[in-house]
């Protein structure tokens, strides 16, 4: 419950610090000028953001919770070669996201017209912070695997009380005793460790962009660009949502972790877009200090997520037993990724 509750935390502060960074960044007058069109409806565009409230709520809760309550549908289970086709096609949406759909939008953001040609379009800053981000999510990556594994870790060899441990007894040639099984539940113990760090990393990164996302769509009122983003979102957040689910189920949380971090995937981009209407009469798109806060945490958002996809997620799947004793199980998980990259890179081209 303890852990519950700081993650809880964590993800607050996160929203917060959004939250807040939005806030000040309506309060900035410096702008360039709004175009218009033939598309520019504002009492249009408010129904059809309520509309895609509903909608996305509704698809990222689908695809969050689908894996979560798999346990009951025997070939979706996550020793089954269908989750694991599954979770890679689900990997390919997230790396395609970062690299189709959050980065270019960093780039676009601070390589804008609207900003001061000094120091924004002297140095690609949207490509070191990505870059930045990926180390300083490998650096948690690995401290909090140690963290979690030294705290967690509690099946050792038996002792016996002048601290040396006990050693397996030999009789008739075969070892007996305690020690190869300790050895194999330290393992067991170690990778699920590792899958919760994965799951908590992950949901970070997904939350941030999420809002980000929300907050876009939310500020807009270009129906074109709204009917558009509200499909793909629909598409991207209920299959990054089977991602993200995959990873609950195999971090074995309580049902109260997995509640609180369903649920918080499932309202971040509901409350991203809730966020943006509220401000869209003083929040401009256009103007410097939004496109440097929505570019920054853009750039940071791609780093995280291109980390966790290729590190995290495929490699881990891919180099592991379970892929590696099955050259055929490889190729299906392999046409499975890149049906997911392309699937969420075609809709770059509405969103």
């Amino acid at each position: 419950m303890a852990s519950s509750t700081s993650l809880l935390k964590l993800i607050l502060i996160f929203l917060f610090l959004i939250s807040f960074l939005t806030t000040q960044v309506v309060s900035q007058t410096n702008q360039c000028e709004t175009t218009t069109n033939s598309c520019t409806n504002k009492d249009k565009a408010t129904r059809l953001k309520i509309i895609a409230i509903f909608s996305i709520l509704i698809a990222s809760v689908i695809g969050v919770c689908s894996p979560l309550f798999s346990q009951s549908i025997p070939m979706l289970h996550p020793d089954r070669n269908t989750f694991i086709i599954l979770k890679a096609f689900a990997s390919g949406i997230i790396l395609a996201t970062g690299f189709m759909h959050v980065l270019p939008d960093s780039f676009d953001m601070l390589w804008s017209n609207c900003l001061k040609e000094n120091p924004w379009h002297k140095f690609p800053f949207s490509g070191f912070l990505a870059m930045m981000s990926a180390i300083f999510t490998l650096m948690v990556d690995s401290v909090a695997t140690s963290l979690y594994t030294k705290k967690h870790n509690e099946v050792m060899p038996e002792s016996r009380e002048d601290g040396h441990h006990e050693l397996p007894v030999v009789s008739g040639g075969h070892f007996h005793g305690h020690h190869h099984r300790d050895i194999k539940e330290l393992n067991v113990g170690s990778q699920l460790l590792r899958y919760r760090v994965i799951a908590m990393v992950l949901e970070l990164g997904i939350v941030v962009h999420s809002v980000v996302i929300g907050l876009s769509l939310g500020a807009t009122n270009d129906t074109c660009t709204i009917k558009g983003l509200v499909a793909a979102l629909c598409f991207h957040q209920m299959f990054e949502g089977m991602g993200l689910g995959g990873c609950i189920l195999q971090a074995e949380y309580k049902w109260m972790k997995k509640a609180i971090m369903a649920f918080f995937f499932s309202v971040t981009t509901p409350f991203g877009i809730a966020l943006g209407i509220g401000l869209s009469k003083t929040y401009k798109e256009n103007s410097p200090a939004a496109l440097i806060t929505v570019g920054l945490l853009n750039a940071s958002s791609a780093g995280l997520l291109i980390y966790m996809a290729l590190v995290d997620l495929l490699s881990a799947d891919f180099m592991g037993p379970k892929l590696q004793g099955s050259i055929k199980l490889q190729v299906k998980s392999y046409v499975a990724v890149l049906l997911g990259a392309g699937g969420m890179s075609l809709m770059a081209k509405w969103a």
